[in-house]
């Protein structure tokens, strides 16, 4: 029996096998052999008088932007495949980015501290053979989804919202002036917010396979040394099976939450979650310095995302509109989830509310049609810059690199982040990545250490990095039209509706796509 049959079986319920469940729909994206859904059809036919603004499909995170919606005043139904209800594991996220809960009025104070269950500092960055980087006030929350989506759920019904339990979604055809979701509810937008592996997602990317894939397994136990800091990005080993691993750690209500993860490309012959859950054992003991056998486990926890090259993701039809995991419009440096959703939920409310005040509901109006527009899922270059981050951090399957290099690269650049201090690093930390900060680091880690910068274009690929640069020119030019849309604000307030909606996404894609949304979390 191998240690992670041994652990597993341990726990309630079959986590094995829901762990070999995940393999299965790992190998189906890595062979690309999952069947591409057809579930979304097309009609020129009017549909009519619609019973809602907006239907959800996907209730655990599109609680959020339902309840925000309904609190506006929209009619709003919610589906969802099971009963809403949040999962066990907290949810880690920075204190300043809850605030948008009070804000959009989802929240009362005394809510928003009822459901933060943990909280910690300082938090830690670490890379093997190099300095300790430690920060305050970053990923330091820990939130409580369970009592979180509880009362979002209470807030929604009170504001009109109607909850469509034990509802999975089923198909929809795209009228003129609607949706017909599931053959019964007609509505004049259809949000998917069922994450990375929605059927509308698959549908719309046609057996795209994902360009990268972060692979995650952890667990949450008691029995762990008294600690009461946490780590964001530590490795304490050199490659391993073609990968470098990442760890994570945070106090938990319940325990110590540990996470082992990886970035690798979607290659069939990569490693399976069963077998990153297996050296996720091997080396957790050193990692925190304690026998697997002082542990009790609480709950396991694995998971993979796979993340596009060309993200967001542009749909083919009109009142579609992907929200959170499933539009890909989060850094594929992060795990998305909860923290991307909770960064983009007033932009995208305010903007949801306007193109239905409005009536710019078309796929050109709702999605991205390239670099020169900005609407409600624009093209981000403070994200997309961080796809070389990403390929600096992992190794193709047959690539031969130093056993250290990436360790060696990560520790010179936040060793020179750190220097630079918190204005750099701490925004980088939120996945939030800034035109000056990032210049700042460039040079001065060129600088001082040239050899391992000059390490990076052959792993990385000479291709990837002239890409890059397009992307790093754009993150400037975001950065001063940011700059200069005040200046714009009185021009815009004259303009007609239509043009005014345009101008407003036109600036949030310069706010977000330049990391200036960050002002509003400091």
């Amino acid at each position: 029996m191998s240690l992670t049959e041994e652990i597993l079986s341990q726990l309630p319920g079959d986590v094995l096998g829901g762990l070999r469940q995940g393999d299965r729909i790992l190998t189906s994206v890595r062979e690309n052999t999952a069947p591409i859904p057809t579930l979304v059809k097309e009609s020129q036919q009017p549909l009519g008088v619609v019973d809602f603004d907006v239907v959800i499909c996907g209730g655990t995170l599109g609680i959020l932007i339902g309840c925000a919606l309904a609190v506006k005043g929209l009619r709003v139904a919610l589906m969802e495949r099971g009963i809403l209800r949040g999962r066990d594991q907290e949810w880690n996220i920075s204190r300043k980015e809850l605030d948008v809960f009070v804000e959009l009025n989802l929240l009362t104070e005394e809510e928003l501290a009822s459901a933060i269950a943990t909280k910690y500092n300082p938090a830690r960055v670490s890379f093997a053979g190099g300095t300790e980087v430690w920060v305050e006030d970053v990923l330091n929350m820990g939130v409580d989804p369970v009592y979180l989506l509880a009362t979002l759920k209470t807030r929604f019904l009170a504001a009109g919202g109607k909850l469509l339990e034990n509802t999975p979604f089923t198909e929809a055809v795209v009228h003129p002036d609607g949706v017909m979701v599931n053959n019964q509810f007609k509505t004049r937008l259809l949000i998917d917010a069922m994450g990375h592996l929605s059927p509308i997602t698959q549908q719309a990317r046609q057996g795209k396979k994902p360009d990268a894939l972060c692979l995650v397994v952890g667990s949450c136990a008691q029995g762990f040394p008294e600690n009461n800091s946490g780590d964001l990005l530590l490795s304490f080993t050199s490659l391993q099976n073609q990968c470098q691993y990442f760890w994570e750690a945070f106090p938990a209500r319940d325990g110590r939450t540990t996470y082992l993860f990886t970035y690798m490309d979607a290659h069939p012959q990569r490693l399976s979650l069963e077998a990153l859950f297996e050296e996720y054992l091997r080396l957790l003991p050193e990692y925190q310095g304690v026998e697997l056998s002082k542990l009790k486990f609480q709950r396991a926890l694995f998971g993979f995302f796979p993340t596009y090259r060309r993200s967001p993701l542009k749909t083919p039809w009109s009142r579609i509109l992907p929200a959170g995991d499933s539009s890909g419009s989060q850094s594929p440096l992060s795990f998305g989830g909860f923290g991307a959703m909770v960064r983009h939920l007033k932009r995208l409310t305010f903007g949801i509310y306007e193109a239905l005040e409005t009536e710019q509901l078309s796929a050109q109006a709702m999605s991205t049609t390239g670099y020169a527009y900005a609407l409600l899922q624009p093209y981000q270059p403070s994200l997309t810059v961080t796809w070389l981050f990403q390929r600096a951090m992992s190794v193709g399957i047959n690539q031969k690199i130093a056993p250290n290099q990436i360790n060696q690269l990560l520790s010179a650049v936040f060793q020179e982040m750190q220097q630079l201090g918190t204005p750099v690093l701490k925004p980088f930390l939120q996945d939030i990545v800034q035109f000056s900060a990032l210049t700042q680091t460039l040079l001065k880690t060129g600088l001082y250490h040239p050899i391992l910068v000059a390490k990076i274009i052959p792993q990385v690929g000479l291709a990837s990095l002239l890409d890059w640069m397009l992307h790093y020119s754009n993150l400037g030019v975001y950065t001063a039209l940011f700059w200069l849309s005040p200046m714009l604000e009185t021009w815009i307030k004259n303009q007609p509706n239509e043009q005014q909606y345009y101008w407003h996404r036109l600036v949030d894609a310069w706010k977000y796509g330049s990391g200036g949304d960050y002002s509003d979390e400091t």
